[in-house]
């Protein structure tokens, strides 16, 4: 009898764990996910992979949880046992968290020692992955590494910082294997709709659309490293693929800023930057990131990291995807680049 790899996913109803997911599924693992129980439905992300757990073929399954109710967890996990853990859940927006600090805390921060806990206590020998953020670097000189201190400048990249340390921690002290992958910016279709990128690819659709005339953002100048999600969740698992434990810093290797972004999608798509964006000063973040650009030497070398999906491309993919999704006709260039790079590509929707 073949053994079937069990994965446990926090975080599985978002952007990476919903490709995260898929890219598992596609290597024959059984999958399941921590969602939160809401009066409406929060898986779009996952409704074309979906199959009915009464279904003998099912190989998703989802669990009602929270990253707060630490026995919540701990029951999850003693009745899954899975082999591979991925926390990717948290509460994710960098300028949210500065109105919702403690909520920040306890999920993105306390929400993972909960989780490491519960590891620990299972005693079956399961991998950690953590889902640390480019955004622990914060006011540090670009370009970062695994060995550039931290200066946080949100209290999301504190919580953040907190967990990656508490990893380490784990691992030094209890022998355990688990690891953090410090992802710079990585975006998608999949994007949440109030993040920045998203937010540009979706406002340009509804603007060509008719539905709206103007699209209202913060900072221009805030410079990211910014890659393609599908390729960031395969180094995920290749990081608990690996022999040992270890941290792992990935990104491309280059920064452009939000003005670029915006510049970029707005060329593609026909419009005018001056005649439809416009400043609102409730976008600013109290303390801002200036530049992040990643050093991925490491992974280059250990995980034959080699994104395939840069810049110019990620903003066309994107593009296309949304005016899709607005029921308006894309311009094909990002659709293009997809069949190309990616004939193969395990995941099936966007």
């Amino acid at each position: 009898m073949v053994m079937v790899k069990k994965a446990f996913i926090t975080g599985i109803t978002g952007q990476d764990g919903s490709y995260l997911a898929e890219l598992l599924l596609s290597k024959g693992y059984e999958v399941h996910g921590l969602i939160r129980r809401s009066s409406t439905f929060n898986t779009s992300r996952l409704d074309h992979i979906f199959v009915d757990p009464h279904d003998p073929h099912a190989k998703l399954f989802l669990h009602y949880g929270d990253l707060s109710d630490s026995e919540q967890i701990a029951n999850v996990m003693y009745n899954i046992k899975p082999e591979e853990v991925y926390h990717l859940g948290a509460q994710s927006h960098v300028r949210v968290s500065f109105e919702t600090p403690e909520y920040t805390g306890n999920v993105t921060g306390l929400g993972t020692t909960r989780l490491l806990e519960a590891v620990r206590r299972s005693n079956h020998g399961m991998k950690f992955y953590q889902a640390s953020s480019s955004e622990m670097f914060g006011g540090a000189a670009p370009p970062q590494s695994e060995e550039t201190p931290f200066c946080p400048r949100s209290p999301y990249a504190c919580g953040k910082v907190y967990s990656y340390w508490m990893v380490k921690n784990y691992r030094e002290g209890y022998g355990m294997f688990a690891s953090n992958g410090i992802l710079f910016n990585h975006e998608s279709p999949r994007r949440g709709e109030t993040f920045v990128t998203r937010k540009i690819t979706r406002g340009i659709a509804r603007i060509l659309a008719k539905k709206e005339k103007y699209l209202y953002l913060g900072n221009l100048d805030a410079r990211r490293d910014w890659g393609y999600s599908p390729e960031y969740v395969e180094c995920m698992w290749k990081i608990l693929q690996q022999k040992t434990p270890d941290d792992y810093v990935l990104g491309i290797g280059e920064t452009h800023s939000v003005r670029e972004f915006l510049e970029a999608a707005f060329s593609y798509a026909g419009l005018s930057v001056e005649k439809h964006v416009k400043i609102d000063p409730k976008y600013f973040r109290p303390t801002e990131v200036e530049v992040l650009i990643a050093n991925p030497e490491k992974a280059r070398k250990i995980l034959h990291w080699k994104p395939k999906i840069k810049f110019a491309d990620l903003v066309k993919i994107m593009q296309d995807a949304d005016l899709r999704a607005s029921g308006l006709e894309s311009i094909g260039e990002g659709d293009a680049l997809i069949e190309k790079i990616f004939p193969d590509r395990w995941w099936k929707a966007d």
